[in-house]
């Protein structure tokens, strides 16, 4: 599922992740726009439309000056962003607007976790994308996630999140394990079974203070998010209690927990931006959007100490991603949608990935010089590039249910009770099981 790909506090941060392995520089962006939009002001007597975009976190268009450049294109259309820094904030918010029919955006930002819901109660609400989007421009599952039985597309797909693994080689040198990429992604080659092994060996000479992970539950969804079947079944029956993929996401979460490899530390969160600072965690499991939360909150005393390889096993997965739909309350819905359409396309995507590091779902762009030879001079010059778009293509499709962001964090929620509370996996999955019936009925 998506991460708000933002640190706590009032500051939105982000940084400059994708080079041509010339320059890489952080940023520190602050602010979002206001809550008051100009959708009942949005055109005026000589033909110029304001277009209103809502979105959450870090969709990186205003870092990527894509914003200014439509204006640009089209001077009788300005651009206006709202962001909400939290999606769980955000999302409910969209729920009232879809009910009511009022306080839409032209533009709204989906999140892939709440994408299967929205296709199938809130379908009708959303213009037709489907002669606007081609999919076959886009990874061969992200358009799929958007669509509905009767082949109306809701969304046109912004990032996806391929994952790598990112780690503190200062760390792993001090505690004796190889720092170089490739001989690191040949010990967790097998697998997290691997990695958890690794762990172990780093914790026999750690320096004091230190753990080789921040957080169980990162772990746990990077687990789940390289299987095909998570949450739900193809009928749309949940099935997380019998789900392999949960199950072995929870017993290497436990395992991690019970042999004190992890910090317990919720990400994102002030103790884990701190921790990154002071270099307290070896590794990260990292979508491709991670890079840029570990660069800015280490900060630049800590650029080059750190690298990333390719993620534990042979099977690819992704964390994250969304989408922009366009309601059909809004004004301006044609004009709305050619926004959409550019945004989404292959050199806006490549764009948003230099500006922000978040990956592109239109395969056209892995071919263009900012991603293909992008690199990462804080995290060793690591080809990122060539690293995310090898684990873009051979992702499984997943399949998604209604309510996949709900389970998700429950799940994670028990985890971190492990963690920080040494709650015994038993009860802490009782209670998840407990909260999450709740919900989904």
């Amino acid at each position: 599922m998506r991460i708000t790909r933002t640190a706590a506090g009032r500051s939105r941060r982000v940084a400059v992740l994708a080079t041509t392995g010339l320059t890489a520089s952080a940023l520190l962006l602050s602010g979002c726009s206001s809550d008051d939009s100009d959708v009942d002001e949005s055109s005026d007597a000589n033909g110029k439309i304001t277009l209103t975009v809502a979105d959450f976190g870090q969709f990186g268009y205003k870092e990527a000056g894509l914003f200014a450049k439509y204006h640009e294109l089209h001077p009788n259309i300005t651009v206006k962003e709202d962001t909400t820094a939290d999606e769980k904030v955000y999302y409910p918010k969209l729920l009232q607007q879809l009910n009511s029919g009022s306080g839409l955006a032209d533009v709204q930002g989906l999140e892939v976790g709440r994408i299967k819901e929205l296709v199938d109660t809130k379908a009708d609400q959303f213009a037709d994308l489907s002669e606007v989007v081609d999919a076959d421009e886009f990874v061969s599952w992200k358009e799929k996630q958007a669509t509905t039985a009767d082949g109306k597309v809701i969304g046109a797909g912004t990032d996806i999140g391929p994952m790598s693994l990112c780690y503190n080689t200062e760390l792993f040198k001090k505690a004796g394990l190889p720092t170089d990429r490739k001989e690191v992604a040949a010990r967790i080659s097998g697998g997290w079974e691997d990695y958890l092994e690794l762990g172990e060996e780093f914790r026999k000479k750690a320096p004091a203070g230190t753990y080789f992970m921040d957080s169980a539950s990162a772990m746990y969804n990077a687990v789940v998010s390289s299987h095909a079947k998570q949450y739900y079944d193809e009928n749309g029956k949940a099935v997380y209690q019998d789900s392999p993929s949960v199950r072995q996401g929870w017993n290497l979460a436990a395992e991690a927990a019970g042999k004190k490899l992890t910090q317990g530390l919720a990400q994102f969160s002030d103790p884990w931006n701190a921790a990154l600072r002071k270099s307290t965690m070896a590794t990260v499991v990292c979508p491709a959007w991670m890079a840029g939360q570990i660069s800015v909150n280490a900060g630049a005393a800590n650029k080059g100490k750190w690298d990333i390889t390719t993620a534990p096993g042979a099977t690819a997965a992704n964390w994250g991603g969304s989408f922009l739909g366009v309601p059909k309350t809004g004004k301006h819905v044609d004009e709305a949608a050619k926004l959409v359409k550019w945004l989404t396309a292959p050199e806006q995507q490549a764009a948003v990935f230099k500006a922000i590091g978040s990956f592109p779902s239109n395969k056209g762009a892995y071919e263009l010089p900012d991603v293909k030879t992008a690199t990462l001079p804080y995290f060793n010059d690591a080809p990122i590039g060539r690293i995310y778009a090898d684990e873009a293509e051979s992702i499984p499709e997943t399949i998604l249910g209604p309510k996949d962001a709900a389970i998700k964090d429950t799940i994670s929620t028990q985890i971190n009770n492990m963690e920080q509370r040494g709650t015994e996996p038993d009860d802490a999955w009782e209670a998840a099981v407990k909260s999450i019936d709740k919900v989904i009925g």
